[in-house]
C-alpha cells in the first residue's frame, strides 16, 4: 500500500499575532501535535509526517498538505495548533480508506470545511 504523506509547515504562524522572537511556532506546535497523535492513531505506520519550512502560504496561518500517489493532493490553510490536529487525523483516516481519495466536503470534520484551500488531482488523472 501506498505511503500517505502529510507535508506539515514548521514556520507557519497566524498572520494576525507577531511571530514570536523564540519560537517554536505554531507550525512547530502543531507538528508536534500531530506526531503524537499520529503514533497513537496509526501504529501501522499507514501516515509519513514530513515538516517542511515553508509551504508559500504564509498570510494563511498553519498550513498543511496530504498527499498519496494516484490520489488528489488537499491544501489546509488557517488551521489552530490546538484544534487542528485531531482533525487532520480523522481526514487522514477517510482519505486512506478511499481508493480514490476524494473526499466529500460534507465528511471533512468541522473545523477542516472551512480551512479547505485546494483539491489537486493526480498528476496521472485521466
Amino acid at each position: 500500500m501506498p505511503k500517505h504523506t502529510v507535508f506539515v509547515c514548521k514556520s507557519c504562524h497566524r498572520s494576525s499575532e507577531k511571530r514570536p522572537e523564540n519560537p517554536p511556532f505554531d507550525g512547530t506546535i502543531l507538528l508536534d501535535k500531530i506526531n503524537t497523535l499520529c503514533n497513537e492513531k496509526f501504529p501501522n505506520d499507514d501516515i509519513e509526517i514530513q515538516p517542511v519550512g515553508c509551504l508559500w502560504a504564509c498570510n494563511h496561518g498553519c498550513v498543511v498538505s496530504v498527499a498519496s500517489p494516484d490520489k488528489p493532493t488537499y491544501l489546509f490553510v488557517n488551521l489552530t495548533p490546538e484544534e487542528s490536529a485531531t482533525a487532520l487525523l480523522d481526514f487522514m483516516q477517510l482519505y486512506i480508506k478511499s481508493d480514490k481519495g476524494n473526499i466529500v466536503w460534507k465528511q471533512l470534520p468541522e473545523i477542516l470545511q472551512s480551512a479547505i484551500f485546494a483539491q489537486i488531482p493526480p498528476p496521472n488523472n485521466s
